[in-house]
């Protein structure tokens, strides 16, 4: 594992190799970009080899899609959290989850959402993520409508895109511009998106 995963190389050895491959890729791939770290770095890293990987994942790009759909996986996991939190009253679950979103803007070591900086690295519609990305944001998205309705908010389709689209801004003018102060102004807009989409008493 790398200095940085915080795993000791003692606790890493006891971890079956295929996670810890999968654990290193998704640390590297998110610091350092998917084009830009290759199967070498990667098996070094994990303590393992090029044929241990390739044991694994058929390929880089296999290996690329698992840490996809593992970053899905815990986004997903996340969605779920919030509505065990505030059962039955999905308002707090948006703003809960719109919350998050913007601490993580305000986070130093964030580069954004992985799936969709690889939507960026990769544009090849046949690679065996990009089923992954679209399928993980058009559930995002479906999520974000369900709240929204169930919330009694005007238009929930139309909120739905407006904070959906805020927030992938967002991220990419953290990284563009800079991110002070942005979870803050982030939070201020997607309160008026939903005050605006309120039903009117």
């Amino acid at each position: 594992m790398t200095p940085s995963s915080g795993v000791s190389a003692e606790k890493a050895e006891r971890i079956p190799p295929r996670a810890r491959i999968l654990a290193v890729a998704r640390e590297l791939f998110y610091r350092d970009g998917i084009r830009a770290v290759g199967v070498d770095a990667i098996a070094e890293a994990a303590g393992t080899n090029k044929m241990t990987l390739y044991r694994h994942f058929a390929s880089k790009d296999e290996l690329v899609a698992d840490y996809l759909r593992e970053s899905a996986r815990l986004a997903t996991a996340g969605r779920d959290r919030l509505e065990a939190e505030h059962p039955g009253d999905p308002l707090a679950q948006l703003r809960g989850w719109l919350a998050r979103m913007a601490e993580r803007l305000a986070n130093a070591d964030e580069r954004g959402c992985p799936l969709v900086n690889a939507a960026v690295e990769l544009p090849e519609k046949t690679h065996p993520a990009r089923r992954v990305i679209e399928e993980f944001k058009t559930a995002e998205r479906a999520w974000l409508v369900r709240v929204c309705r169930a919330s009694g908010l005007r238009e929930p389709e139309l909120l739905a895109d407006e904070l959906h689209l805020l927030l992938e801004g967002a991220r990419v003018t953290a990284q563009s511009v800079g991110r002070d102060g942005l979870g803050e102004r982030v939070m201020r807009m997607c309160d008026a998106l939903i005050t605006a989409h309120a039903e009117k008493r």
